[in-house]
This record gives structure tokens, sequence and C-alpha cells, in this order.
């Protein structure tokens, strides 16, 4: 794990920085639809994804929850950061996308690493742009484009990060990304069907 996580930073960061990265760090393997953060619970170090998709959603007072943006290789979680600084509770819930394999940097160096690598200052501030674009991107989504909008870009999203036309989420799944039934995610994957934009399968959804 070491050498891809050489392969997958080593444009971002100078030798130094990366040597120092894997000497305090902790690499970590993650299933898919494992948790890696909790809501509540305090964040003592910062993932560094090197391979694999990360959700990041965020849950209502009834335990619903939406989907902000996706974590992939060569990124962090800003709001894991925002929380580490602060040292407050974490308001989202991380979970694998896919097989995740990631290192955990301990909190008390993302200070220390900010006076002493220019890389990774500029780092943390595009982590913390890249997130709020994504996240504006989300909220624009849900005020803006109506549900069947909402459902081909989520599936396009899917598409890009899998790599792959063939989507093995169930339609539950779905909708509690999109935050809206099983029974309105099941109509509309129907209705693109008939549009001949998928194809609906027993296990998996092929997108044509």
């Amino acid at each position: 794990m070491e050498k891809l996580f050489k392969t997958t930073y080593f444009s971002q960061f100078e030798p130094a920085l990366i040597s120092e990265m894997i000497e305090v760090g902790e690499f970590s393997q993650i299933s898919e639809g494992q948790d890696l953060i909790r809501v509540g619970q305090f964040i003592h170090f910062i993932p560094l994804v090197i391979q694999g998709s990360i959700k990041i959603m965020r849950p209502d007072d009834d335990g619903n929850e939406l989907l902000l943006y996706h974590l992939e290789e060569g990124g962090t979680c800003a709001m894991s950061m925002n929380c580490c600084l602060g040292s407050t509770k974490s308001e989202i819930h991380a979970i694998a996308e896919t097989d995740v394999k990631i290192l955990k940097v301990p909190v008390a160096k993302m200070e220390e690493w900010s006076s002493s690598y220019k890389t990774w200052r500029h780092f943390v501030y595009n982590s913390y742009h890249n997130r709020m674009m994504e996240m504006l991107d989300s909220i624009d989504n849900i005020a803006f484009n109506n549900m069947d909008e909402r459902l081909e870009k989520y599936l396009q999203d899917k598409m890009e990060i899998l790599n792959s036309k063939h989507i093995y989420s169930t339609h539950k799944e779905i909708a509690q990304d999109l935050h809206t039934s099983r029974v309105v995610i099941s109509r509309l994957l129907k209705k693109m069907e008939n549009s001949n934009k998928l194809k609906l399968h027993r296990s998996f959804i092929e997108v044509l």
C-alpha cells in the first residue's frame, strides 16, 4: 500500500513530506459499505484516499441521509479537517462506496505541516475549495433540478466513479442517497428504461 500511496500523491507533495506521512500515518483498508466516520464521533485523523471512493452523507433529524459529495483517490475530506481543527464532533457520515485504501494522518500534524510544507498548505486550501464547490453543486441540484434530472446526474456520477456502465445499487440505496422514496426511484428508472436510457436487470442497472 505504501508504493501505491507514493504513486497517488507524488505529484502533490515533496518527497520529504511523503516520507513523513508514511512514518507517522496508518494505512487502512475499508470494505465497501463500511463506515469510516460516524455522526457524533470525534475525529482524530485526516483520511488521505489512496484508492476507491467514499460517500459523504449528511443526516437529518429523522435519520435520513443526503449525499453531499464523493471522495476519490488523491483527495481528503475538508469537513473532517474542520472538525479536527475545532475539536468538534462530526456532523457527517462517511461510508465506503467501494473497497477503499486510505492513509490516516494524525490530527496533530495538520498545523505542523501547514507551517513546514507549502505543498500541504495548498492541498488543504484546495480541498476546502473543491469540497465547497461540490456542496454548492449539490445544493443547486436539489434546488433547481427535478428528481428526473437529479437521478440522471446521480447515475452519471456513479458511472464515472466506478468506471463502469453497470451500477450495482438497489432502488432503496439510490432513494436514500437522493433523500426520496424507493417508489419514486423505481418509477423514474422504469421511465428511463422506456426511453432507452438504461436497462434494468435483476441485480444491476445498465446505463445505455
